[in-house]
């Protein structure tokens, strides 16, 4: 199947063309034509399968079908990188259609913002606080809204943000189309979904919560104090393109960043801390290869959909399962191979175990000369009501992706 079997306008397979895309991925090529028609997709897919044209070209198409006055369509997304990606993605598939779309997030200036949105849109990309900054002072208009798209839905509901989107939801017309992608369906979603959606068509192309077969897993354990040193060791090899490296915490990222610049890597960290020009400059050098080696929270990196990543490493442990496979899906792209390296402290242990139940098989492990911690099989292990005996296991009560509530609005803005 190509791209123009699916019932997509001249100017959108054109633009699509110009993209370098002649053959739909496997949601793609499920998922369009559904939306096509009008009805509510319930997309279950992890990042980097295509889902974002899923939605964007029928909404495009949708727009130029039957130009009106007014806002026709919205798409939420957790993070400022992610919006923006969006946003660059519907300017190239919209290049040859009279259709004008702006993203708004925090960060940045609201007026050129609100200039945009006073001088008429049909499209908006937007992250929930700074959508709720705009609502708040009237500038959107959503009587004429057709499609509501939430993108990452159950990252954004991890994040804090289920009290924002209950509100924005709130204020749309009911009468509208629903395209909602998650790569989980923890319960908050589920009941999102029954509150809003109508009879959605579940589209469905990898199994939740797995990995990719071309992503190389590994896991070295090491002490906590020598995780920088080896690091340092592994990428001195050369045999290491383009890196992502997930820490734990901004202030983690910010000490590796320093740490490995003068190994003649050419680095760069990503965080929520960081200003909005600097995420961006960091996220475009990496894109161009300007950058080789990216640290990056988890909430930063949601909006890194970056094709030639060779490498994925965990300098922490996510304590949550599921982002360990958000994470390794950043590498193994359109059908490349690419490695996922984790450093594995002795308190950390719990985590890998939690991982591996999540994705159903073992991850191998590898020892490195120098830097050998305590073998796997004298790890203490968890117990059935509680962290492993002297560990830092903090396993969350409630289910994984839950909404955390209410944060601070001072924080939540910050998206």
């Amino acid at each position: 199947m190509t791209f123009s079997d699916l019932g997509l306008r001249p100017e959108l397979l054109r633009a699509v063309g110009d993209a370098g895309y002649t053959t739909p991925t496997p949601i793609q090529e499920q998922g369009i034509p559904v939306a096509l028609q009008g009805l509510d997709v319930l997309g279950c897919a992890q990042t980097g399968t295509g889902k974002t044209a899923v939605f964007l070209l029928p909404i495009l198409q949708r727009i130029a079908n039957a130009p009106r006055g007014g806002l026709r369509a919205l798409v939420i997304t957790p993070t400022r990188e992610l919006a923006a990606q969006i946003g660059d993605n519907a300017r190239a598939y919209g290049k040859y259609l009279q259709v004008r779309s702006t993203t708004i997030f925090g960060g940045v200036s609201m007026s050129p913002q609100t200039d945009r949105l006073r001088r008429g849109v049909d499209l908006v990309i937007a992250t929930p606080g700074r959508l709720l900054d705009h609502m708040e002072r009237g500038h959107l208009n959503f009587s004429h809204l057709e499609v509501l798209v939430l993108d990452e839905a159950d990252r954004m509901l991890d994040m804090g943000f289920l009290p924002d989107v209950t509100r924005i939801l709130k204020a749309l017309p009911t009468k509208r189309q629903n395209l909602f992608f998650s790569a989980t369906m923890p319960r908050e979603v589920e009941g999102l979904i029954k509150r809003t959606m109508r009879e959605p068509v579940v589209v469905e192309v990898t199994p939740r919560a797995t990995t990719a077969k071309s992503v190389r897993q590994v896991i070295h354990h090491v002490t906590g104090e020598q995780k920088r040193d080896l690091l340092c060791h592994l990428l001195g090899r050369g045999n290491m393109g383009q890196v992502l490296v997930f820490t734990r915490t901004k202030v983690r990222a910010d000490r590796l960043a320093r740490a490995l610049a003068g190994t003649g890597r050419r680095v760069a960290a990503i965080h929520g801390d960081k200003s909005q020009g600097a995420r961006t400059q960091a996220l475009d050098g990496f894109r161009s290869g300007r950058i080789d080696t990216l640290i990056a929270t988890d909430i930063a990196a949601r909006g890194i959909d970056v094709d030639g990543i060779s490498h994925v490493v965990n300098f922490d442990v996510p304590n949550v399962p599921e982002d360990y496979v958000h994470r390794i899906g950043r590498t193994a792209r359109a059908g490349a191979d690419g490695d996922a390296i984790s450093l594995v402290s002795h308190e950390e242990a719990g985590f890998v175990r939690a991982i591996e139940r999540l994705i159903g098989t073992s991850i191998p492990r590898e020892s490195v000369s120098g830097f050998t911690s305590a073998p796997p099989a004298v790890l203490p292990r968890r117990g059935p009501s509680g962290p492993p005996p002297g560990g830092s296991f903090k396993r969350r009560s409630r289910p994984p992706f839950r909404a955390s509530g209410s944060r601070p609005a001072a924080v939540r803005r910050q998206a």
